[in-house]
């Protein structure tokens, strides 16, 4: 593996950039309005928004902290703006102009000669010339008022330790409040010319290229909609990602909005996207295409629950909706329901036309589809819709896990014809505006493979997916891959390929993802899982997702194809002799003082052992098969197994289930490493002889498990909290040579002198 968490830029490259860059401001807004900022050109930018409310308000909004690229691509943090001077012309439509009261504002926050916390509010039309909607605003930092008329109300700034700054955008009508305007108001401003001159113009950025390693990125609007388009995907591209790009485009910003009895819901009056999301996704496809990616464009059954039509939405038996675990909640459409298909067809449609207008190849991922099933195992099945296509009144599956009975398999056998005619008639409207479509359905892997509920995927993996329903089987598993199950991973693989009929070479991968920023240590497994995707031959694999990438400093890089490889999984050839020497050693400082007393210091918590194999030498054939092995590895340079006849086994020469204790369970864990102990000493086995291991859990020995590379067992099933883990099992020590050159004299060795070979153990990794 090749990864690091970079948490700053130390000696890495850096270049410069100006402040104010148009690619680095981004927006802020209260729902249901929604905004975008794109960079136009390279002194520009366009803000495209849409008011719903007489209080909403949309902030485009510059941080002296670059919070949001990767930490080796950040701008330098510089809160000090006295000595810059901005300039722009604004150009506006939609909002109130420049003369107004509730006019564009520029909020500045941070803190004020003496520390104190404060803010000022600049009014823009004080440093305009020109007319209200077409000016040119022209404000020196280390000369400038809040306030509304000058200099009678002046409040003078002071911008030497500034946090950030943005401009307010507001819809005629504004009065704050939440009442719904007569009709939704589109809206645009525009800043061009921009220039920022003065001492502190400039800044530092990162501009750490990583080469191209194999990995592709998924990414998503509803956590990038804030950002522009060319920022995003410079951090992409910089990172060393290319290929395909999967743009998840969200559930809950790309929607426009009709009110409607208190409340404002998904419609496709005016078009299926908001023209905020499609001034975004326009410039993202664009941009992208420049750079040479290809966009696989996904689109959810998934939609924000306060936007989502009551009769839309799956149903538990007891009516209730079906809701995921997100803050404010998302719910799952109904695969039944032709007015929320109908939807999805023409986002789709409007979706895929973006890509062909910016000249991509058309390339579409249904995602997420899926019948809800809740924390309770209760199956999201009987909203009306569905309970009609399922023949009007069918029966009820108080749980997924007590799936016993032909006709509740009957039912979700018919619940999956229902979600693969809706896929079906998904990808059909697509190929209808773009005929050399490239379809993609993603398939989450646990459903394939839920131990506690193994008839799910009657219902999500309906056999109306077997192939060529789709070109491309897309798999994702976080939950196996978060838990390091690796053997659950491959084995679900095999299950949804098997399924519906995809070669490797037909799949996609998806690895991820961090869900919080404490959870940091779940990149190995994602690092790892994305690796063993590519070399089982999947077509792709994909790191999920790259707001994530950046927020925790994920860098992935390829070591060089020709690079030596530290270890060769071969045994040594020879047998070692009664003669030969075996030497476990420990480092130890050990300190006297003037009275002979001492202070011992372990510095190693496992000895090291070296041996001499030159005793064993009882041939010149096999001398000759030593100087061959020495040759193939490199002398020191790889390592290779040795078979130590005094210490290869976890107990007796014949292991049994509960030789060493590996660990207790905890309801979630099913990977343990292999050990064994000395009295109080534990010393970690990488290199178990395949074929030897035996497992026990809770006292009685059990054959569902799989040996995982490095030392590990992993369970099937997590074993219950507080149960014990054991297990026994033959061993080689990971060696190497210890010199870089080998002495076998045949005059001695014939005359009964024993060479030298000396090898000592290889400390591996063992996290």
């Amino acid at each position: 593996m090749a990864f690091w968490l970079a948490a700053e830029r130390t000696v890495q490259v850096e270049g410069v950039v100006s402040r104010f860059d148009p690619r680095f401001w981004t927006v802020n807004f209260p729902r249901p309005m929604m905004a975008a900022v794109t960079s136009s050109a390279a002194d520009a930018l366009r803000v495209d928004a849409v008011f719903y409310t007489s209080g909403d308000l949309a902030g485009l909004i510059w941080e002296a902290e670059d919070r949001f690229d990767h930490p080796l691509l950040r701008y330098e943090t510089a809160r000090d703006f006295r000595g810059c001077r901005l300039g722009f012309r604004w150009r506006s439509a939609g909002v109130l102009p420049l003369d107004a009261v509730n006019g564009p504002v520029l909020t500045i926050e941070g803190r004020d000669a003496s520390g104190a916390a404060r803010a000022w509010y600049v009014r823009l039309w004080n440093y305009a010339t020109g007319s209200p909607a077409d000016a040119t605003v022209s404000l020196d930092f280390a000369n400038l008022s809040g306030g509304f008329v000058l200099p009678d109300e002046a409040d003078p700034v002071w911008a030497g330790d500034v946090d950030r700054m943005f401009v307010s955008l507001v819809p005629p009508g504004f009065d704050g409040g939440s009442a719904p305007l007569a009709a939704p108001v589109e809206a645009w401003v525009e800043l061009t010319q921009i220039v920022c001159d003065g001492p502190g113009a400039v800044l530092a950025i990162g501009d750490v290229v990583v080469p191209e390693h194999g990995l592709q990125i998924a990414s998503g609007y509803d956590d990038s909609y804030h950002l522009t388009p060319a920022r995003l995907l410079r951090n992409a591209l910089l990172l060393g990602y290319r290929g395909s790009i999967v743009h998840y485009l969200g559930m809950s910003h790309y929607l426009r909005l009709e009110a409607n009895s208190g409340g404002f819901y998904a419609s496709l009056a005016g078009g299926a996207l908001n023209v905020a999301a499609a001034a975004w996704q326009r410039d993202f496809a664009e941009r992208a295409k420049a750079l040479g990616y290809d966009v696989i464009w996904s689109l959810s059954y998934e939609l924000f629950d306060a936007h989502c039509w009551g009769d839309w939405k799956q149903r538990a038996w007891d009516g209730s909706p079906a809701l995921t675990g997100w803050a404010p909640p998302s719910t799952l459409l109904s695969p039944a329901h032709e007015g929320a298909m109908g939807y999805l067809r023409a986002v789709a449609v409007a979706m895929i036309g973006i890509a062909v207008a910016a000249g991509l190849a058309p390339k579409f991922q249904v995602g997420e589809p899926w019948w809800w099933v809740t924390p309770d195992g209760r199956p999201c099945l009987y909203d009306d819709a569905a309970k009609r296509a399922l023949g009007g009144n069918p029966i009820e599956i108080a749980s997924v896990h007590t799936v016993t009975t032909a006709s509740q398999r009957a039912l979700l056998d018919a619940a999956g014809a229902v979600l693969a005619a809706s896929t079906a008639a998904l990808v059909a409207a697509v190929r209808a505006v773009a005929p050399t479509v490239e379809t993609h359905v993603l398939v989450y892997l646990p459903t394939v493979l839920a131990g506690d509920a193994p008839e799910v995927q009657r219902a999500n993996v309906p056999v109306g997916w077997a192939h060529p329903a789709f070109d491309v089987l897309q798999l994702e598993d976080y939950d196996f891959v978060v838990a390091g199950n690796v053997a659950g991973t491959a084995r679900a693989v095999d299950a949804a390929t098997a399924r519906v009929g995809y070669a490797v070479a037909d799949t996609h991968y998806f690895s991820g993802f961090v869900l919080r920023p404490d959870q940091t240590a779940q990149w190995r497994e994602i690092e790892a899982a994305a690796l063993a995707a590519q070399a089982r031959g999947a077509a792709a694999a994909f790191v999920w997702a790259l707001p994530q990438v950046l927020r925790d400093g994920f860098v992935h890089f390829q070591e060089a194809e020709d690079a030596v490889q530290a270890f060769d999984d071969v045994l040594f050839p020879l047998a070692l002799g009664r003669e030969a020497e075996v030497s476990p050693e420990f480092s130890t400082a050990i300190v006297t003082s003037a009275g002979g007393h001492e202070a011992r210091n372990a510095s190693w918590a496992e000895a090291r052992t070296r041996y001499d194999v030159g005793p064993g030498l009882r041939s010149e054939a096999d001398i000759a098969t030593l100087l061959t092995f020495f040759r193939a590895r490199m002398g020191p340079a790889r390592g290779f197994r040795l078979r130590d006849p005094f210490d290869g086994s976890s107990g007796t020469t014949t292991p049994g289930a509960r030789d060493q204790m590996l660990g207790t369970g905890d309801g979630v864990t099913v990977c343990f490493a292999l050990v064994k102990r000395y009295g109080d000493a534990v010393r970690r086995i990488t290199r178990p002889v395949v074929g030897s291991v035996r497992v026990g859990v809770g006292g009685v020995e059990t054959a569902a498990f799989s040996l995982v590379a490095g030392g590990y067992v992993e369970l099937d099933v997590a074993p219950a909290i507080g149960v014990a883990v054991t297990a026994g099992f033959l061993f080689d020590v990971p060696v190497r040579f210890a010199e870089d050159r080998l002495n076998v004299n045949r005059a001695t060795f014939l005359a009964g002198t024993a060479a030298s070979v000396p090898l000592i153990e290889v400390r591996e990794d063992a996290v």
